[in-house]
């Protein structure tokens, strides 16, 4: 049966992918040009929400938010957790209306056309090199004061084990709130690894569904800067690993 149910997956994610691919082409032409100008960048943002959209519909990926519906004034930090390629594209949907840029690791510049659209669109995150990450966090800082929101992963990439358990963050993002004295919202998905698991599982779990995401209340500038950067990275993992503990209790252990 997990054989058969694996096959099934893996036909899903091929499904996937191929739609991924299509849409990246038939959107790329409307897409590229508004990438050279920095006055462009907003329009080419809608067409990412667009692109998103497609996606989620071709592909049967629907989305039930609980949590607050109150979002602090922008520009902010939105944090989550990462366990699936999916946490990525859902975010163009789900905050349509509030502009936002990626700190992303370079391993995606690996693929062609997403390298274009990522490192002209987002900001590519080597942390082998701290210079090359340094500058990332200066350019991180330059487009929060020029009004874009930043989505960040702390943990760094989906984890290699036992998803959805989170791993210790890393603390640029909570380094940038403090710096840029800019509020966070943190996000929590919960099943999204169970829809479309990491690719190079080839007969990992997917198929279409509902992802379970929770919008948490937001961290407050004035919560911010009464935390050192360590207590505010803690903070924020309570934060967005509570819904966690409570559905897969044994992670405690």
């Amino acid at each position: 049966m997990k054989w058969i149910r694996g096959i099934f997956s893996l036909i899903w994610k091929c499904y996937v992918g191929v739609i991924f691919a299509l849409t990246a082409v038939l959107y790329y032409p409307f897409i590229t040009p508004l990438l050279f100008s920095e006055k462009t960048k907003k329009r080419a943002f809608r067409v990412f929400v667009v692109w998103s959209w497609t996606v989620r519909i071709l592909c049967l990926y629907f989305v039930q938010k609980r949590g607050t519906r109150e979002r602090p004034k922008a520009p902010f930090i939105i944090i989550a957790n990462h366990t699936s390629y999916l946490d990525i594209f859902l975010m163009y949907s789900m905050f349509p209306n509030e502009p936002f840029i990626f700190l992303g690791k370079t391993e995606i510049l690996k693929y062609p056309l997403i390298k274009t659209y990522f490192k002209r669109f987002n900001i590519p995150v080597d942390r082998s090199n701290s210079v090359k990450s340094a500058r990332a966090l200066v350019k991180a800082s330059r487009l929060l004061k020029e009004g874009w929101s930043l989505v960040i992963f702390p943990e760094g990439g989906i984890p290699d084990d036992d998803c959805p358990k989170m791993v210790p963050f890393k603390e640029g993002s909570f380094q940038l709130a403090k710096n840029m004295k800019t509020p966070i919202l943190p996000i929590t998905f919960l099943n999204n690894y169970r829809l479309f698991s990491d690719p190079t599982n080839i007969l990992g779990s997917a198929h279409p569904g509902v992802s379970q995401v929770v919008i948490h209340p937001y961290v407050s500038v004035g919560t911010i800067e009464k935390m050192s950067q360590t207590e505010l990275s803690d903070h924020c993992f309570e934060i967005i690993n509570a819904p966690i503990l409570e559905k897969f209790p044994h992670f405690k252990e």
